[in-house]
């Protein structure tokens, strides 16, 4: 909306266009008229619209042509008065008025112009037969007053009209000839209704039109109000209301009649609080707010933006798969101007076996996005809708800007939950499988893959400790002499060479020795296409050693050629490699120093052995303790039991008081013997799983380091 209004009032001399700017000031008809009033401002708080508003006179006596032309085109709405006693400055509007101001003016963006009637006191028949005709012929002109200025009739009335003619012009909505709304506005509120559509069945239900009443106005509609409404639309529309809600015709046809009983306002009002501005197009403002971001940070989505996207998910998943059919997607964004994901995404995350991309894939293709171009992301989240369904102030309240790097370096964490690594390799190295590999595909199913349909870049989950994090994977093109800043970013570095070939290590040594030499990146080797035959790398030292020799982890062996999905393994290691950069000098088991060497030398002990081995001696030793103590027991009770009926039938006569007495008694202590050691059994056996187990994770916790 604008911020303020310019309001040019034009026409033949003596209509009394200075008279009622003088009498809308002060309120009362002037004794003494000037041939032209200066330009006054009325303050924003006294308008009905809350705008400032600027009301400049035109004097042909005073003013020259090019004067008239400048004011003409700084004017956002301009006033053509006529005197209702003088036919020939009526004739003078249509003959001379409008088609100077239509020659000195775009096409596309007429300014709207007011007829104004003045010195309506000095006749008794009105004027509107007369000036009908020419409002139906010049679809410019927004409305038609009559007033006088010397009984104040309709003045402030008319500046309204002008003011409103600004702010809610019926131009870009409406089409008087047609009697029906243009198509950007059945655009623009179509996307309106669909974002306010929170469940996705076609109709606006009794709980979505008051969030979208509370939404725009700040008040919600009482009940039977709600019901008037759509009665109103029943009454007029056969199909504008289904289920008891108001349908997509039923929401337009509903603006159609605010439109055309004058009601521009309220229309105007939902439009520019879903972010349009006057042309029907959404603001830059709107779409990318302002988002501060420091040097060597990154941007993620939050927890309150992840819950968003979910249910934005689930609102389009008719079907309950977890994924998103090309229709279902389809369906998710149409209310964005474009298709904003094009096939190569379903080869950047994981999909089903349809190749539909599932929930965690959507949720890393956003991921991704935000890491990516965050401007992008909240031009995406603007087109959802995100600050108006989670009534936030603008989308960046859905992202959370992590803090620098080097501070996580110092303080040796992060608050990361997203971690880039860069791969780096020659060509025919393995990349792209090693990429595809980490979406759970194999060779065979990467082959169907069309070629323009290829992605360099691979996002999904890994857990580290228990904790789900997002690694970002993104294949570098090998071109050793243009690698850029960006190429050279990331959190940790995979250098992959095919064993195959001889010569494929000597990419990766050179660019490991020229960039990241002296880096505080960890790098990992990745020995590609591991189920052929390896070949002697020409390049010396050979992988093993030139990882030896910088301190780094040995060549880590992979193939995607598998009839299983690849394992995960290495990609968890990168993973723990890039939230914890600080422990990457820690060499693999040679220094005897550092916590990862203390560690493996404690677990590869004589000490630790003779403790593992006699651990398990006792455990087995008490668990075959226990069993012969429970078969004793049972052996026990059931000789007991026979006794007790073979008494049972020698005495016939004290059958009673034996089952009351002595067996009684003898029953009691079986029992309690039985539980002792079924008590004592399952202890054992419970003590037994709890100390495998505990060793087990111990071992777990210790080996990625």
């Amino acid at each position: 909306m604008r911020k303020d209004v310019r309001i040019l009032l034009v026409g033949e001399p003596k209509v009394g266009k200075t008279s009622l700017i003088m009498s809308l000031v002060s309120e009362e008809f002037p004794d003494a008229v000037p041939l032209r009033a200066e330009e006054i401002t009325i303050p924003a708080d006294v308008t009905p619209e809350r705008v400032p508003t600027h009301i400049v006179d035109y004097s042909e006596a005073e003013q020259s042509d090019e004067q008239l032309y400048h004011e003409i085109s700084k004017a956002n709405v301009i006033c053509i008065v006529y005197s209702v006693n003088n036919k020939k400055s009526i004739e003078k509007v249509t003959s001379h008025w409008i088609p100077l101001i239509n020659e000195r003016t775009d096409k596309d963006s007429r300014v709207p112009l007011i007829l104004v009637g003045n010195k309506s006191d000095l006749v008794e028949h009105s004027s509107m037969e007369t000036i009908l005709p020419i409002m139906n012929l010049y679809s410019e002109i927004e409305t038609c007053v009559e007033c006088s200025a010397k009984n104040l009739k309709n003045i402030s009335e008319l500046f309204y009209y002008a003011q409103k003619a600004v702010l809610h012009p019926t131009g870009p909505l409406y089409c008087p000839e047609e009697k029906e709304m243009k198509s950007p506005c059945i655009k623009a509120l179509t996307r309106i209704f669909k974002v306010s559509d929170l469940d996705n069945d076609g109709v606006l239900n009794d709980l979505e039109l008051n969030f979208f009443q509370r939404t725009c106005f700040n008040i919600p509609l009482a009940p039977q109000a709600l019901e008037d409404v759509k009665n109103v639309v029943k009454r007029n529309m056969a199909d504008g209301v289904r289920d008891n809600g108001l349908t997509l015709k039923g929401f337009l046809f509903l603006h159609t009649l605010f439109i055309q009983r004058g009601r521009h306002e309220t229309t105007w009002t939902v439009l520019r609080r879903f972010g349009y501005d006057d042309d029907l197009e959404l603001t830059q403002e709107y779409l990318l707010p302002l988002l501060k971001i420091p040097l060597d940070c990154t941007t993620e989505l939050n927890h309150n933006a992840y819950l968003f996207l979910q249910s934005v998910f689930d609102k389009h998943d008719k079907d309950r798969d977890c994924a998103l059919s090309p229709e279902e997607l389809k369906d998710l964004f149409g209310v964005f101007p474009y298709m904003p994901w094009g096939p190569d995404v379903n080869n950047t995350v994981c999909t089903n076996e349809k190749g539909w991309i599932t929930y965690q894939g959507y949720l890393s293709q956003w991921t991704l996005t935000t890491y990516l171009d965050v401007q992008r992301c909240l031009e995406y989240l603007g087109y959802l809708g995100y600050s108006i369904i989670c009534e936030q102030e603008s989308q960046a309240a859905a992202i959370t800007v992590t803090r620098n790097k080097r501070i996580d370096l110092q303080k040796k964490q992060t608050q990361r939950s997203v971690f880039r690594c860069n791969i780096f390799g020659a060509k025919a190295s393995g990349k792209s499988g090693f990429l595809q590999a980490f979406l759970g595909r194999s060779l065979q199913r990467q082959k169907m893959v069309r070629e323009t349909h290829k992605s360099l870049y691979a996002i999904s989950t890994t857990y580290v400790y228990g904790q789900e994090k997002y690694l970002l994977l993104q294949e570098i093109v090998p071109d050793f002499d243009f690698l850029s800043d960006r190429d050279l970013t990331c959190d940790v570095v995979c250098l992959v060479y095919d064993i195959s070939d001889p010569h494929s290590f000597e990419y990766c040594a050179k660019v490991y020795k020229q960039h990241f030499l002296d880096s505080k990146t960890p790098c990992l080797v990745i020995s590609a296409k591991a189920d052929l035959h390896e070949a002697r790398q020409q390049h010396s030292p050979g992988p093993a050693e030139f990882c030896r020799k910088h301190k780094m982890h040995p060549p880590q062996a992979f193939t995607c050629n598998t009839a299983e999905p690849p394992s995960r393994d290495i990609y968890m290691k990168l993973t723990t490699m890039a939230m914890y950069p600080h422990a990457r000098m820690c060499c693999v088991g040679t220094c005897n120093r550092c916590t990862y060497c203390l560690c493996q030398s404690l677990l590869q002990s004589g000490l630790l052995r003779s403790v593992k081995t006699r651990l398990y001696t006792a455990v087995n030793r008490l668990r075959r303790s226990a069993v012969e103590l429970a078969a004793f027991l049972l052996l026990d009770q059931e000789s007991r039991l026979g006794q007790q009926v073979h008494a049972v039938g020698r005495v016939e006569e004290s059958v009673y008081m034996e089952a009351s007495a002595n067996p009684a008694e003898h029953r009691h202590v079986t029992q309690g013997d039985a539980k002792s050691s079924g008590f004592w059994l399952r202890a054992s056996v419970g003590a037994t799983v709890f100390a495998v187990l505990g060793f087990a994770m111990y071992r777990a916790l210790l080996k990625p380091r």
